[in-house]
């Protein structure tokens, strides 16, 4: 079992897509990502695997939530910086987690 300690090693912020295009160069169909998270974190990027519900056009904008202290991944030789959270629907189907209003980019979840 995870402990609280776990929970509180992670940084989960908020940030607002304000870049999304198609990986072509992934194995699995995915969108590349710039989120502002605000003045402390900055931007980052991510790549995920949300094309089943989402298109780049409908991501500008949206507030997101992300794991902004893992370790950055090399997904295709592009440099993934953060994990974007989301429900997982069905194989290949995530649903972005997001605040119910709009919040400061940066802000942290706990």
């Amino acid at each position: 079992m995870a402990t609280i300690e776990d929970f509180q090693k992670l940084n989960i912020r908020i940030g607002t897509i304000i870049h999304a295009e198609l990986f072509k160069e992934a194995r699995k169909p995915a969108i590349k990502l710039e989120i502002d998270f605000g003045a402390e974190v900055g931007k980052k990027n991510s790549s995920a695997q949300i094309t089943e519900r989402y298109t780049p056009e409908q991501l500008i904008g949206r507030q997101v939530v992300a794991v902004v202290n893992f370790p950055p991944m090399r997904i295709a030789g592009y440099k993934s910086e953060v994990l974007v959270l989301g429900g997982v629907a069905g194989e290949n189907d995530v649903i972005l987690l997001a605040p119910d209003e709009v919040v400061e980019n940066g802000t942290p979840i706990g």
